[in-house]
């Protein structure tokens, strides 16, 4: 379908949450009906405004008895229950976001015996949630294993169970990690020399230190990548500003620095030890990683993504803050008109980067289908802006050219010579916390 709505989006949902109950042990039986309600109450008040607020909450379903007591933030969770419960509806909603900070509070819903949502009081978490979506190694306090609802715009939900998204909704379109591009193969494919080469820094300090060390599962590197990503993605989203990512083949990466037909770069930066500090400080990560692994025993089995999330020591929980720091840094460049330029290595060559206009004009692109680009069909570039039409024009003058180009609105397309043709992927969302 061309557009979803709250109850093919609730249909969706529920799918998920049943064809999958292994992966999603949720404390709260819900039927089709009352997810259906839930979510289009959440939908309606996503248009609603306090003043000159938007609506942005969050809202866990879950009984206030199940809340264990005496907890609160950072550790654990703090409930306060109203004296008597209030109905869940979208006037309610609307005049209880203003109070419950998205970041720091929950809104506490139930259901009632006829399977009617009730708002039965506010749940403080605090911040530190915000560390596991953004990929860090901060120990938190990890939500429930609840239906979480997130509100954070007009049209915009998205569904988790405790931190782990479902779907989301955004602007009549459906996101699920089917439509991840971040996680495609063909992405990871134009990054896997530079993969190699952390696999190489990490083997050359093994060998010298890691006897005890724990082995590192060969995906590791790639995703740690990807979570910078996202995290720089997601930022020039939140700043509504727009602008690009521009990554080129190492072997122009210096020819881009001089005059050329493709970019005219005005802050350019030295070949110096600064511009390869992205690629030493996930070294440096994958080390740490692998001996922190091997002291908790172990050295006989892989660790992975999922053992880094839930490991934290001073070191690594510092070093993993140093590279956040490096997607801000990134993220801030966009905010000069024109695009931040960086090799396939991650080592940033300039920012204020502008495209030619003599490079060729293109009338037409592809639009993928599927994250791999299996199916793909042909588009006007008549409906997009300078930024998109010269994003497309660099890529057709330069294959091999990776263009990650953010609109005003947030929304994020990826763009690349892929068979022959220049073709596009919208990456709907980079996390639970786009808005």
């Amino acid at each position: 379908m061309s557009h979803w709505y709250p109850k093919e989006f609730a249909q969706y949902v529920f799918r998920q949450l049943t064809e999958d109950a292994s992966s999603h042990h949720l404390d709260h039986s819900l039927d089709p009906k009352a997810l259906e309600n839930i979510l289009s109450i959440c939908y309606q008040a996503s248009f609603m405004r306090d003043e000159d607020r938007t609506a942005r909450f969050r809202l866990i379903i879950r009984n206030p008895e199940n809340m264990l007591p005496g907890q609160s933030p950072p550790d654990g969770l703090h409930r306060f229950e109203f004296t008597e419960p209030h109905p869940c509806s979208e006037d309610e909603l609307r005049r209880l976001f203003p109070a419950v900070s998205f970041h720091r509070s929950m809104i506490g819903v139930t259901l009632d015996e006829y399977s009617m949502p009730q708002i039965w009081g506010i749940v403080h978490s605090g911040p530190r949630w915000l560390q596991l979506i953004h990929g860090g190694t901060q120990k938190i306090n990890p939500l429930p294993n609840s239906l979480i609802i997130y509100v954070t715009g007009p049209g915009r939900i998205t569904v988790s169970v405790g931190l782990a998204m479902i779907a989301g909704l955004r602007s009549g379109k459906l996101i699920s990690s089917a439509n991840d591009v971040l996680s495609s193969t063909w992405l990871r494919d134009i990054f896997v020399t530079h993969r190699d080469e952390l696999w190489e820094l990490h083997q050359e300090t093994r060998e010298k230190f890691g006897a005890d060390w724990a082995t590192i599962t060969p995906e590791f590197p790639m995703l740690l990548g990807q979570s910078l990503m996202r995290r720089v993605i997601s930022l020039i989203c939140n700043y509504h500003h727009g602008g690009m990512l521009v990554f080129v083949p190492m072997e122009v990466s210096e020819d881009l620095k001089e005059t050329n037909p493709y970019l005219n770069i005005k802050y350019t930066f030295r070949s110096d030890e600064g511009r390869l500090r992205i690629q030493q400080d996930i070294a440096r990560i994958m080390n740490e990683f692998a001996q922190v692994g091997g002291k908790s025993g172990n050295q006989q089995g892989s660790i992975g993504w999922s053992e880094y999330q839930s490991i934290s020591t001073p070191a690594l929980s510092r070093m993993d803050e140093m590279l956040f720091e490096k997607a801000h840094l990134l993220a801030e460049l966009t905010m000069v008109d024109g695009a931040v330029v960086l090799n396939r290595r991650l080592e940033l060559l300039g920012f204020g980067a502008e495209i030619s206009s003599g490079l060729d004009n293109i009338t037409t692109v592809q639009r993928a289908i599927d994250v791999e680009g299996v199916s793909r069909e042909p588009e006007s570039v008549r409906g997009v802006g300078t930024r998109h039409r010269s994003a497309y024009r660099l890529c057709k003058a330069l294959p091999g050219v990776l263009a990650v180009v953010v609109s005003q609105d947030g929304q994020v397309r990826f763009v690349y010579w892929f068979g022959g043709e220049v073709t596009y992927w919208d990456q709907l969302s980079t996390s639970i916390l786009d808005f």
